[in-house]
């Protein structure tokens, strides 16, 4: 069983939630993780079982990347958005610079998510942590 978090930006939130559900039966096998409203939606409108952690802003981004540095995240699927200035663009980075410097499996679209996600399922890819 693989670790993934999943996390949106505000305006992605809607887009991940659609990725989810096309995805389900392949996303439900795994431990799901999520920061806040993300979370709270992906719970509402899917059958997926998601962890939920605290709002981005308000420490998740932080609790995700202590997850990666102690190795008990195996992949990060954050859909970003590109064209929003964020209050909190420092955690942003901080998390996206630890899934870097762990080598987590990330995805920050949809078609690198879709792929890993492919990947998982048919066993064509070991994430570090497992």
């Amino acid at each position: 069983m693989t670790n993934i978090a999943l996390v949106a930006h505000d305006q992605k939130k809607d887009a991940l939630v659609a990725w989810a559900k096309a995805h389900e039966a392949a996303l439900a096998p795994h431990r799901l993780f999520a920061t806040g409203t993300t979370g709270g939606r992906l719970r509402a409108e899917t059958g997926l079982d998601v962890a939920l952690l605290k709002s981005g802003p308000l420490g998740g981004d932080a609790q995700l990347g202590a997850m990666i540095a102690e190795e008990k995240l195996d992949a990060l699927v954050f859909f970003i958005d590109p064209l929003s200035a964020l209050p909190h663009d420092v955690d942003v980075k901080s998390l996206l610079r630890l899934a870097i410097l762990y080598d987590t499996l990330l995805a920050v679209n949809e078609a690198t998510a879709t792929g890993i996600i492919r990947a998982l399922t048919d066993g064509r890819v070991v994430p570090p942590c497992m």
